[in-house]
């Protein structure tokens, strides 16, 4: 059980990764897992993080992959408040890459929250953070490193997007209209100009605490659902990079099938190589 005033280090194996170095920012990349929710929309049970994923925890995916990627050479996993140690305890076996460091801090009673403590964990070389879902074990790592690219070449921000291929309507958001009840369609949307995000999101250090430090200030978000609408919010422009039908996020149960059919599908073609 680690104290939960202070981090636990998983320490790095091999050489040190060298930093990676761009044309606009020249220190390290590292990676915030905010991993602390419940997950309840995946039906009771362990936080949905800890739940396994053909025998493994989806966190330790979700780590595996930001390891992986060539930009990262620091992980912080920002842990469930109530019991950080077990998370470290998960990942010390987990055989994650050699020459990464890991970083186990305790998490908040909120994601916003959550990622301001896994920022204050940064030492102050890391220039470059990507904020990532911990229910997205399956982001390949080119992924990972066109988001840094990105970010590395002057963007502020820079979030993996995906074309929206379904038909979307606009209704009106009734709240006295009962759970269920059929909604009046208001427009359709022309989806040409829409994209679904998903993460990691990356980030300037320094933007990305401005937003969370002004977010913090004025008591809640105003409306944004993740860090790059905070930092919409602030003014700065936000890059979209190609995403991956991979890097979906797992919320409910099927999902979880689908996440173990495609690890299936990667072991098999790794064993035919």
């Amino acid at each position: 059980m680690s104290d939960k005033s202070s981090g636990s280090v998983i320490p790095p194996r091999g050489d040190p990764q060298d930093a990676v170095h761009g044309s606009r920012r020249t220190g390290r990349t590292a990676a915030v897992i905010p991993a602390a929710g419940r997950g309840e929309r995946l039906g009771p049970g362990a936080p949905k993080a800890l739940r396994p994923l053909l025998g493994t925890p989806v966190l330790v995916h979700a780590v595996r992959a930001m390891c992986r990627a060539e930009a990262v050479s620091l992980v912080v996993v920002v842990a469930p408040p109530d019991d950080p140690g077990a998370v470290t305890e998960m990942l010390a076996p987990a055989g994650l890459p050699p020459g990464i460091e890991v970083v186990v801090v305790p998490g908040g009673a909120s994601r916003q929250e959550s990622v301001r403590l896994g920022l204050a964990a940064l030492p102050p070389d890391v220039d470059v953070v990507l904020v990532h879902d911990a229910a997205r074990p399956l982001v390949p790592a080119h992924t990972v490193d066109a988001v840094a690219a990105a970010v590395r070449a002057g963007a502020p921000a820079a979030v993996p997007a995906m074309p929206v291929t379904d038909t979307v309507k606009r209704v009106d958001p009734d709240p006295s209209r009962a759970p269920g009840a059929p909604e009046p369609v208001v427009a359709t949307v022309d989806r040409a100009g829409l994209r679904a995000v998903q993460t990691p999101q990356g980030f300037a250090r320094q933007v990305l605490a401005e937003a969370h430090r002004v977010h913090a200030d004025t008591g809640g978000s105003e409306g944004a659902t993740d860090c790059a609408g905070m930092v919409e919010r602030l003014g700065h422009p936000v890059v979209l990079v190609p995403g991956h039908e991979e890097a979906f996020k797992i919320t409910r149960p099927l999902d979880l099938v689908l996440a173990e059919a495609v690890l299936a599908r990667r072991e098999t073609l790794a064993h035919d190589r």
